[in-house]
């Protein structure tokens, strides 16, 4: 059986990337709760923007991608100074990963990377497709969203864990605290 970590002796970032429907946000929180540290979902925080939606129209797509990362950036930049771990739950590119690698190196932290996929497009969709998160401020995402989102946010090259939504929610949150236990990788 393999121990889930508590809380680490040194902070951690944990991210979990993927596009929707790959589990990430059911990871993230989990692991959050685990770690005893606070969830960050960039839909969320995107969502509580709502009363800036006129304005956030007038950005283009790259802008908006920059103010996402940023705002998300300054959480888990806050959670350091603390000397406190954080889990972020977004979409990321190499760039940003390498971007919030330094500033957690830089506050004494370790950036985990966590990869959510689904390699089965029937499961993949219906999962989409079947879902209402009723994040207040934010849609719902359909299929042709996710279908452009993996246009724009391509797998990463760089070192994480890399989890498939067809096993099960448990086998993979075992995966996850193999992964942030270095002592203990039997489950990667």
């Amino acid at each position: 059986m393999t121990s889930q970590p508590g809380p680490p002796d040194q902070p951690v970032v944990v991210v979990f990337t993927g596009l929707p429907g790959t589990g990430k946000s059911t990871m993230a929180d989990r692991t959050a709760i685990q770690l005893g540290a606070p969830a960050f979902s960039g839909d969320w925080l995107m969502g509580s923007l709502k009363p800036a939606a006129a304005q956030l129209t007038q950005l283009d797509r790259d802008a908006y991608s920059r103010m996402y990362h940023s705002l998300l950036g300054g959480l888990m930049t806050r959670q350091l100074l603390l000397g406190q771990s954080a889990v972020l739950d977004c979409l990321v590119t190499e760039a940003v990963v390498d971007e919030w690698r330094s500033t957690a190196i830089a506050h004494g932290a370790e950036l985990r990377i966590v990869e959510c996929v689904c390699s089965d497009t029937a499961v993949h969709r219906s999962r989409v497709e079947g879902r209402v998160r009723g994040i207040p401020g934010w849609h719902e995402i359909d299929w042709p969203h996710v279908e452009r989102m993996r246009g724009e946010f391509p797998a990463l090259t760089g070192e994480r864990l890399t989890l498939d939504a067809v096993a099960t929610v448990d086998r993979n949150f075992r995966r996850v605290c193999a992964y942030l236990d270095p002592g203990n990788r039997s489950e990667r």
